[in-house]
Parts: C-alpha cells; sequence; structure tokens
C-alpha cells in the first residue's frame, strides 16, 4: 500500500477510534493501520492535530522530521458515516 494511502487510512480510522474508545473494531484497525506505517515505511512517531479545516499529520521517517495534511471532511467522512448508522449505535 502507498504511503500516502496508509496514512490517509490511520488518520480516518484514529479519528474513529478516538471519538469511540469502545469501539474495539475501530482500535485494532488503527493499530492495523500503524503497525503497517511502521513495518512498511518506517513512520514512528505518529500523531495528529486539527489545525481549522485540516488534519496535520506527524511523524519520523527514518528519523527525519515529517509532516502532511489531510482535509477534515474526508478525514471525519468516516466517523460521521458509522454515526449516521443506526446499528452502530446500540
Amino acid at each position: 500500500m502507498k504511503r500516502d494511502d496508509a496514512l490517509f487510512n490511520w488518520i480516518q480510522i484514529q479519528v474513529v477510534a478516538d471519538a469511540r474508545p469502545d469501539d474495539r473494531s475501530a482500535q485494532d484497525t488503527a493499530s492495523f493501520f500503524l503497525e503497517l506505517l511502521r513495518e512498511d515505511h518506517q513512520m514512528t512517531g505518529l500523531g495528529y492535530r486539527i489545525e481549522g479545516a485540516w488534519y496535520i499529520v506527524f511523524g519520523q521517517v527514518a528519523s527525519a522530521e515529517w509532516e502532511g495534511r489531510f482535509p477534515a471532511e474526508l478525514v471525519e467522512a468516516l466517523l460521521h458515516a458509522i454515526e449516521s448508522e443506526p446499528k452502530y449505535n446500540q
């Protein structure tokens, strides 16, 4: 998987996992993508912050600082879809 795709998948599911700490599937999926980024792309220290309409993802790649950004609307789309589905909110 390309690094940008893995990063987007990770930030999207990490936002879900953070909003739904009891959602075991979200926690496991976020862990899967984090491990993929570590093993396949040598990324460590990953985190994120929100700046306006952007999610800023940061960490290290091969010991060098790295930062990227993703539109908040796209990042939060999965969370909104899950929260609007009644069977996931019982």
